[in-house]
């Protein structure tokens, strides 16, 4: 019998495109993310500075829908072609279409989970305030809380942290996601006082992999001069255990160098450290599900580099749980 009890720990497109088809078969669900909002690198940063309000998708830029499931979603959050044919976006931000793929679930959010435990048919899910949780430092001191038991957990993470999640109740499932490999990103919000006489976008500019006026973008305040640049993979990866401001100040040498101008002070400026930005070596199978344990993965990553394939992947999970 397939599962009716289920966690799911990660509110990307993966995890909610699972939870979206898993309701529709009365199955009770429990979603975790350690976001302050669903969408995972689908995300938007919202600041205030210089007497405005500015948001920037310092994540996925653009997306693409080769099928009929994707182009589905797409339509259904309403995004927008841009920069160009076949290309779309979120709007008024990118974070729109995986809140418009969220409507009406009971979503955890702020949990970082720390372990699974129990046994097959009765899982735990520890999971701490995400808040207090610092990337590269010992998990706080605070009791965790902890729910369950489900019959079934679902991993929508990237495959390093599912694997981490793996190996003390599946190690043999930790195993597999060795192979898996992810291209680093670090990713520059910059706020300009004036229009800088650049195109919309720029691809592959010496070490900026994509750069890209994020104001041009449908519904966005236009009146605003906001960037977001991203660095390429080479780049990213031999910088990146800089501090964050350490980060933004040589993204933005790098920037000014590949426009060939002197660039005005922008007023707010800030870089975002995404370690698991691009899927370089995917798993190679369209998801990964043990029914005798009821533990299983789902994401991009199983498939290959585009927002679509966690969307493919989620509904190959839940076809093998529901063969179960």
């Amino acid at each position: 019998m397939p599962p009716k009890d289920i966690a799911i720990i990660g509110a990307g497109l993966a995890g909610l495109a699972c939870a979206k088809t898993l309701a529709a078969y009365d199955v009770r669900l429990r979603l975790f993310d350690k976001g302050r909002g669903p969408g995972g690198r689908m995300a938007t940063r919202r600041v205030e500075a210089g007497g405005h309000v500015l948001n920037f998708d310092h994540g996925a830029q653009y997306l693409t829908a080769h099928g009929p499931a994707f182009a589905a979603v797409l339509d259904a959050a309403r995004a927008q072609e841009w920069p160009s044919a076949g290309r779309h976006v979120g709007v008024p931000r990118m974070s729109s279409v995986p809140r418009a793929l969220a409507e009406g679930m009971d979503i955890d959010l702020m949990r970082h989970v720390t372990a699974i435990t129990g046994a097959p048919g009765a899982w735990q899910v520890h999971h701490l305030d995400a808040r207090l949780v610092r990337p590269g430092h010992p998990f706080p001191t605070q009791t965790p809380e902890v729910d369950g038991p489900f019959e079934a957990v679902v991993l929508a993470l990237p495959a390093p942290q599912a694997q981490a999640l793996l190996a003390g109740p599946a190690p043999h499932l930790a195993g597999v996601l060795e192979a898996v490999r992810f291209e680093p990103c670090w990713s520059l919000m910059l706020a300009f006082p004036e229009r800088l006489a650049l195109p919309d976008t720029i691809r592959d500019a010496g070490p900026i992999g994509w750069a890209a006026r994020d104001s041009s973008k449908p519904g966005r305040d236009a009146s605003l001069e906001l960037w977001v640049v991203q660095a390429g993979p080479a780049w990213s990866r031999a910088k990146l255990e800089l501090t964050a401001e350490a980060a933004a100040a040589a993204l933005l040498a790098e920037f000014a160098q590949a426009t060939g101008q002197v660039l005005p002070t922008p007023y707010f400026s800030a870089a975002h450290r995404w370690r698991h930005a691009l899927v370089e070596t995917p798993l190679g199978a369209p998801c990964l599900w043990d029914a005798q344990l009821g533990l299983g993965a789902a994401g991009d990553w199983c498939i290959g580099a585009r927002a679509e394939a966690a969307v493919d992947s989620a509904a190959a999970l839940v076809a093998a749980i529901r063969s179960t």
